[in-house]
């Protein structure tokens, strides 16, 4: 098994753009969510949030989080969110060593 990180993405260069957008769209929610928070308006679902975390959004989320300073109480987004990405990166990376 080797990091072919380069590689896999000239060869699935969709999945780039991919997780390009997805974590775009994942922080932009958060961003969405925290002001609707500071305005007592309506707000986003958490099943939303960390649906958009586990559908490769997860580093948009955790940036979102700690720039934004919104749901970094809740454990299920701070222990949840990471666990996430680290399911992710070892998605990555057996993708990356399919022969």
């Amino acid at each position: 098994m080797t990091l072919r990180f380069l590689a896999l993405l000239d060869k699935y260069d969709l999945l780039l753009y991919y997780l390009v957008i997805i974590n775009i769209v994942t922080f932009a929610t958060f961003a969405i969510d925290k002001i609707a928070a500071i305005r007592h308006k309506t707000r986003i679902k958490v099943a939303t949030l960390l649906g958009l975390s586990f559908l490769g959004g997860s580093i948009g989320a955790l940036i979102g989080m700690y720039l934004l300073r919104h749901k970094t109480k809740k454990y299920y987004f701070t222990i949840g969110v990471p666990l996430m990405l680290i399911m992710q990166i070892v998605g990555i990376y057996f993708l990356m060593n399919v022969k």
